[in-house]
């Protein structure tokens, strides 16, 4: 299932947050050879996990407690990694639009298929619908590029520097009628249940699908 969580709330849920920064080390310096900090606990924190940011995280819980993947959100009006560490991917200018947000840390732990990548995606479409939000923007790598086609969430893409698989994007994802069926159709679940799981946290209906 998805728990919309804040910063400040992960310490409820020991489990599912140790499991997500350590299934965010192995994806980011393991796998993806990210220059990204892993603690002795075998976490992979950044400045943007700082609670004072509150940043909201968007998980999909197994069933055991343990982390399935998830993303973490930030409202582009406040620090954003994109307008302090990626501005030149849009030419310099920066990003500060209530109704944008950034998206980052989007990881899969290990096992977790593109049913879980569906699903978080459309977690991400009723924040957005029920936040009033429009745009979700992010920075990627060339392999997330083919994720997200699978899933059926491309963004439109703003900026790019270098080639081949070491290409970094930045994108504007915009969810329609079309892409939000074709992720409900992939992630196997229904919109209610997509809702359900949005007012179980914020107390009031998405209009996400």
């Amino acid at each position: 299932m998805i728990r919309f969580l804040y910063a400040d709330e992960l310490q409820a849920y020991p489990l599912l947050s140790h499991t997500m920064f350590c299934d965010r080390a192995f994806q980011f310096k393991e796998r993806l050879k990210w220059d990204v900090t892993v603690d002795e606990n075998g976490e992979e924190r950044d400045q943007y996990d700082a609670p004072s940011l509150r940043p909201l995280y968007v998980i999909w819980e197994r069933p055991d407690g343990r982390h399935g993947g998830s993303m973490r959100f930030l409202p582009t009006t406040g620090r954003t990694m994109i307008n302090e560490h990626f501005s030149h991917l849009l030419d310099g200018q920066t990003v500060s639009d209530e109704h944008t947000w950034e998206c980052t840390r989007f990881c899969l732990a290990a096992g977790s298929g593109t049913d879980v990548a569906s699903t978080l995606m459309l977690a991400g479409s009723a924040l957005m619908k029920g936040q009033g939000v429009e745009h979700f923007i992010a920075v990627f790598d060339a392999p997330m590029t083919r994720v997200y086609r699978m899933v059926g969430s491309a963004p439109k893409v703003l900026g790019s520097t270098g080639e081949g698989r070491t290409k970094t994007s930045i994108g504007l994802w915009t969810y329609t009628a079309a892409s939000k069926a074709q992720l409900l159709s992939k992630a196997g679940i229904s919109a209610d249940v997509v809702n359900w799981w949005y007012q179980r946290k914020f107390g009031r209906a998405s209009k996400a699908a």
